[in-house]
């Protein structure tokens, strides 16, 4: 009985398998084929032709439609890439400099990620612009993309921010490093505080002023007293110079030019502007003043390696920072914060502060010829010392070889005129010299003979080891220093030529020469001339001057005028005149002579 049962339980799990099989069967028949009508056959060869036909076709539709879509969304961003290269450049700039507008005030906001978005924006629609290479927008152009790599540094800067201190105010804090500078200055230092607070009244006024105009706190106008004790001729160890202490490379980035003759890092007021410009960026990268300070005396490059090396983030005191700074370069901070707590309450620190100085009130009058500070010092019956504090840029304590706005005690500017005429050109005892490129042909002794000059000195200037091999495109120096420049100045004559003053070459004449004769320049005589190259021939004429000035009239010179008379009778400067009639400083005038004067 119980095997019969096991029989019909098999039988039944058997019959079961078999109608699910073809239960499963049936419905994925069902899926596969295409809706049919009911019908007891089935489908011949011919409908499941038509129906794969049907399905082939449906995803055919399905595939157009995608690529359609694909198609049209290619055609939107190429019309989009079209409009811009057609839209006005113009408008283009208004649009990338609205989103630059927009950075700045997500700056302002503290909110970095969308000011990086905007200026990505920005930079995005610049790229755009194609403009000629004579289009007045290149600059615009480039001034945007600038101020836009700029902002963009400041931003991933700014993650580097050490604290976010007062714009206004730097925080005095009395630790144990700046009790440690105030007494320096209260027993060995002593004399150098005193002196250089008494010496900040020569420049303070004028720092003072300058600091209102950016917008920065006061209080910056004593760093002269750490870095140079308010001397403007200082000069570290590190050839760092001037009030402000800047070496070559960072004065050329703030635009203090130096040549032969001046080093604008000690003339006060461009070096107070240029270091303006510093701090200002240096606040800006770093976000307090402390920081900046630090920045400003040891260099934001050492200040930012430090705090990239940091584990964290940020550091929450400026303090902490600078434990982890060179010592002798970070002093800088917590001494000029000791000099800031004495000169606020000097008694509270036993300093008995002496009066400071007072500022130097000046005009300026133009010069243009090299004549030595003391000679002119003493023509105008001024202390030999006078126009040399006055003038602390100038190198060789003289005026250089071109124009220049020299600075002269209030109403002493037409009598420097007159002086500065009367006196003899200076020389450097350093050697001058004009730069000449070789041309094919040329010798030493061709070039010497031109310049005036000779062999021996080009070859030494230069470093020459041969005196014979030089090569065409060679850039020589060419000495200057002995060479006669009154004699030359004074024998150089302009003919008049209707409204025009000529000048005939005559022999071993040189369009260096001739500028340097007349107050113009080589570039100004070739463009005048149509001239295409430096070479001259004797009896060549060459317009020195073209046409009647603006607002100029003529004068008949009468016996015993002197150009100075002239000048002062019709209220103008005697460099004006003489500019006017392409005169040279030593050129005589005479009865009956036509001379421009200014109306």
């Amino acid at each position: 009985m119980k095997f019969k049962k096991n029989n019909k339980i098999i039988l039944f799990l058997a019959l079961f398998a078999v109608f699910f099989i073809w239960s499963c069967t049936s419905h994925q028949s069902q899926i596969q084929k295409t809706p049919q009508p009911p019908s007891a056959s089935p489908p011949s060869s011919e409908e499941q032709t038509m129906s794969q036909g049907a399905v082939e076709e449906e995803a055919s539709i399905e595939t157009k439609e995608e690529i359609k879509l694909k198609e049209n969304i290619v055609s939107s961003e190429e019309t989009s890439i079209t409009q811009a290269k057609t839209q006005d450049p113009s408008e283009l700039l208004e649009e990338a400099l609205d989103a630059y507008q927009d950075a700045r005030i997500s700056w302002d906001k503290g909110d970095l990620e969308t000011a990086l978005a905007a200026l990505d924006e920005a930079y995005k629609i610049i790229l755009q612009i194609d403009l000629p290479q004579d289009s007045p927008l290149i600059q615009d152009k480039n001034d945007l993309r600038l101020l836009i790599a700029k902002r963009i540094q400041e931003i991933y800067a700014s993650r580097l921010t050490v604290v976010n201190g007062n714009n206004k105010t730097i925080p005095l804090t009395e630790n144990k490093f700046v009790k440690e500078e105030i007494k320096r200055f209260q027993t060995n230092e002593r004399k150098y505080f005193e002196q250089s607070y008494m010496r900040s009244g020569l420049y303070r006024e004028m720092i003072l002023k300058e600091m209102e105009k950016a917008g920065l706190p006061e209080q910056l106008s004593w760093i002269p007293l750490i870095e140079s004790g308010f001397k403007v001729r200082a000069l570290s160890r590190a050839r760092a110079l001037g009030l402000w202490q800047f070496i070559s490379s960072t004065g050329y980035r703030f635009g203090l030019k130096k040549d032969q003759w001046v080093d604008e890092r000690m003339d006060p007021v461009k070096s107070t502007k240029a270091a303006i410009q510093y701090l200002t960026e240096l606040h800006s990268l770093f976000g307090d003043w402390t920081t900046a300070l630090a920045a400003y005396n040891c260099g934001e490059f050492k200040v930012q390696k430090v705090i990239r090396t940091q584990r964290i983030n940020y550091l929450d005191n400026f303090w902490d920072l600078y434990t982890m700074l060179p010592r002798e370069t970070a002093r800088f901070v917590p001494r000029f914060i000791a000099a800031l707590l004495i000169i606020n309450d000097p008694e509270k620190y036993g300093m008995n502060l002496p009066q400071p100085e007072s500022s130097l009130r000046h005009e300026t009058v133009i010069v243009n010829r090299p004549v030595k500070l003391s000679t002119l010092s003493e023509s105008l019956g001024l202390n030999k010392d006078l126009l040399e504090i006055l003038n602390p840029e100038l190198r060789h304590k003289s005026t250089p070889d071109r124009e220049y706005p020299l600075k002269v005690p209030v109403g002493h500017e037409e009598k420097t005129l007159a002086a500065i005429n009367s006196l003899s050109r200076w020389i450097p005892p350093e050697t001058t010299y004009v730069i000449h490129y070789v041309r094919r042909g040329e010798t030493l002794s061709t070039i010497a003979k031109r310049y005036r000059s000779s062999v021996s000195s080009i070859a030494r200037l230069n470093q020459l080891r041969s005196l014979h091999l030089i090569r065409p495109g060679q850039r020589l120096k060419i000495p200057a220093q002995g060479m006669s420049y009154a004699s030359s100045s004074s024998t150089l004559k302009l003919v008049k030529d209707g409204e025009k003053l000529v000048y005939i070459v005559k022999r071993g004449d040189s369009l260096y020469w001739i500028a340097s004769a007349f107050n113009t320049s080589v570039k100004q005589i070739k463009q005048m001339n149509n001239l295409k190259t430096d070479i001259l021939s004797i009896g060549q004429k060459l317009i020195i001057q073209s046409g009647k000035p603006e607002g100029a009239s003529l004068y008949t010179v009468k016996s015993g005028d002197t150009p100075y008379d002239i000048a002062k009778k019709f209220g103008i400067s005697l460099d004006t005149l003489l500019k006017l009639n392409g005169l040279s400083i030593r050129s005589k005038i005479y009865p009956g002579q036509k001379l421009w004067i200014k109306n």
